[in-house]
């Protein structure tokens, strides 16, 4: 199953880099270069609960859970209207988790005037606390990135500078892990 996704984003993103070759000295939709390197960090808060199905079992009769605080550094590669990137995060948990830290691959489009809607795979390790192990496995999601521009504040931080960011993963398809944050884009 992981080996046909990841064919299916190659499929996806090659045309598009062919296009992005073809198209010379584009911009993208902010004004910013369409071809280049946007490092970014950022500040997310959520929560993440696992099925009572999960490798982490129910040792106590209830499921997994906990808040998480989690720091993100990454990179994004635009290709004209479309971009891929990596990112890397370090959590640290409440609850039943005790950290979360990990590394995701990111597909997507820009939006709007500073926007971005992507998709992520990558692999994630949770330390549990309490009855709860230590295990590690893939995490897929989605999300999106607004801009000031977006929300009616254009010239408030420059082209890219600071985006809200709302995000949604699964850990092997047994957990939901929503959060949301800031990212600041250079």
């Amino acid at each position: 199953m992981k080996k046909y996704l990841l064919a299916m984003a190659l499929t996806v993103a090659l045309p598009t880099v062919a296009f992005a070759q073809e198209a010379g000295e584009a911009t993208a939709p902010d004004g910013s270069e369409a071809f280049g390197i946007e490092p970014y960090v950022g500040i997310l808060g959520g929560y993440h609960e696992f099925s009572r199905n999960s490798e982490f079992g129910s040792p106590r009769g209830g499921r997994m859970n906990g808040g998480l605080v989690s720091g993100v550094v990454g990179v994004n590669v635009p290709l004209g209207p479309v971009f891929v990137g990596v990112e890397g995060n370090g959590t640290k948990g409440f609850g039943d988790i005790d950290w979360e830290y990990g590394v995701k691959g990111r597909i997507g489009g820009r939006a709007g005037e500073s926007g971005l809607i992507y998709a992520s795979a990558g692999y994630q390790w949770v330390n549990g606390r309490r009855a709860y192990g230590n295990e590690k496995d893939w995490i897929y999601g989605v999300g999106v990135e607004v801009g000031p521009k977006d929300i009616g504040l254009g010239g408030v931080t420059g082209k890219s500078g600071i985006r809200l960011r709302l995000s949604a993963e699964t850990y092997d398809f047994d957990s939901i892990r929503p959060m949301a944050g800031i990212i600041a884009h250079f």
